[in-house]
């Protein structure tokens, strides 16, 4: 049945917790979970690049008759993006896929989505925190499903900070001391990695000092992400580096995992899924890391995200229903969790959005590398501190790009995402809030 446009406008609603969408979206066009009517399961197929998805598949199907799920594993980041994206133009998309939370937005102005509302409303309104419902429900309605939920948190080296004569830092001035105490002690070893620009890690810290790079004036968006909050971020790490103070060593890069590894920075400034790589990138360093919460600007605990995954049901799915029950199971049901984690190589510490899920997850998890540090733990209290209301924009990944271009100058990532930012709103025929 063909959709028909409603308006292709976006707007934010009143409250600060929640993204007015108005999108080119049809209401569900699938049929329901009772099947066919023959009496044979409905089949659902499942795209994601998350590890574990297809042992979480396979559990689902082990324990459920009505509904089967045929797994397919896809590139992960813009590759996905557009794999899903082509596939729901060309009509053959799948009926589940995982999201990353930044592109939802744009993903589901541009019609390419299934309004979860009548199905997931109520499930995401009750089983989910406050800081991520502003990240799925959109305009009113419920787009998607929160799988984890990412606080940034500070790992710091116990052995390097005693050392040194170190305290762990509470706040961000606290931090710098930090750094200038334990350089000035031994100048191989700066604070932490940051150099080559993240600008996923630039907007989860600009989150926690109180920006908000999107929102709107009536029908028109509001890019914010030059603003004084973001600046005050990207200015402190730009003069960490400049000084010497924070390694210039790109993150995400073999170089990076060296120093981590032999000692040459005190600190990694990461999220509750960081925690799982520590025993496999760090295997020498068991017991001499410790978890706590990110430093903040005013003393009082906050924080950002740092990355997350949604489940998703893309458009012109038959079994929407179907879809939505396995959802609620894969993101609820501590059977989901422990066949997820039971089925992977390496630890993993991904932080259920759902509280229930928590404790299958903490039974899997080896707290020995920290000491027996209660990992899970301490990302849950971190997640209860997450500044609500934040919410991503309908070009984030044309942002993203450019940021990625800027070479690790944080107050360059800012101004040339401005900039992109406030091009790619007018270019999609969207009105823009100078």
């Amino acid at each position: 049945m063909p959709c028909i446009a409603r308006t292709s406008r976006l707007a934010l609603a009143a409250s600060a917790a929640s993204l007015a969408l108005l999108a080119t979206a049809c209401g569900g066009s699938g049929s329901d979970a009772s099947g066919p009517g023959d009496g044979k399961p409905v089949t659902l197929t499942f795209w994601s690049a998350t590890a574990g998805a297809k042992e979480t598949a396979d559990a689902f199907n082990k324990t459920h008759t009505d509904i089967k799920v045929k797994f397919s594993m896809v590139p992960a980041g813009p590759e996905g993006v557009t794999k899903l994206s082509n596939a729901v133009k060309g009509g053959n998309a799948p009926d589940v896929a995982t999201m990353d939370y930044s592109a939802l937005p744009e993903y589901a102005s541009e019609g390419n989505l299934e309004d979860l509302t009548p199905s997931s409303g109520d499930l995401v309104r009750k089983e989910f925190p406050e800081a991520v419902q502003s990240l799925v429900n959109l305009g009113g309605s419920t787009w998607a499903v929160p799988f984890d939920v990412t606080p940034i948190q500070l790992f710091y080296r116990k052995d390097l900070f005693k050392k040194h004569g170190v305290d762990v830092p509470t706040t961000w001035a606290e931090y710098r001391t930090a750094a200038e105490k334990i350089h000035a002690g031994d100048p191989d070893v700066t604070i932490t990695n940051f150099g080559g620009g993240d600008p996923a890690l630039l907007s989860g810290l600009a989150w926690q000092a109180g920006a908000r790079w999107y929102g709107t004036s009536g029908d028109a968006w509001k890019v914010n992400i030059d603003d004084p909050a973001s600046r005050k971020v990207a200015a402190y790490w730009d003069d960490l580096l400049a000084e010497g103070l924070a390694s210039k060593t790109p993150l995400w890069g073999e170089g990076e995992n060296k120093e981590r590894a032999t000692g040459k920075v005190a600190t990694i400034i990461g999220a509750a899924w960081s925690a799982g790589n520590f025993p496999v990138s760090y295997p020498d360093a068991k017991g001499k890391w410790g978890i706590a919460p990110l430093p903040t600007w005013d003393g009082k605990a906050s924080t950002g995200m740092y990355g997350g995954t949604s489940y998703i049901v893309p458009k012109g799915s038959e079994h929407t229903a179907a879809a939505a029950e396995f959802i609620k199971w894969v993101t609820t049901d501590k059977a989901a969790m422990t066949a997820r984690l039971s089925s992977l190589k390496a630890p993993s510490s991904a932080l259920p959005a759902n509280e229930g899920m928590r404790a299958a997850a903490a039974k899997q998890f080896d707290n020995s590398y920290f000491g027996d540090q209660d990992v899970y733990a301490v990302a849950g209290e971190a997640a209860d501190t997450i500044v609500p209301g934040w919410t991503w924009g309908p070009v984030q990944q044309q942002v993203t790009s450019v940021q990625m271009a800027a070479g690790g100058d944080h107050t360059k990532m800012l101004s040339s995402g401005q900039a992109k930012g406030e091009t790619a709103v007018t270019d999609r025929g969207l009105k823009l809030d100078k």
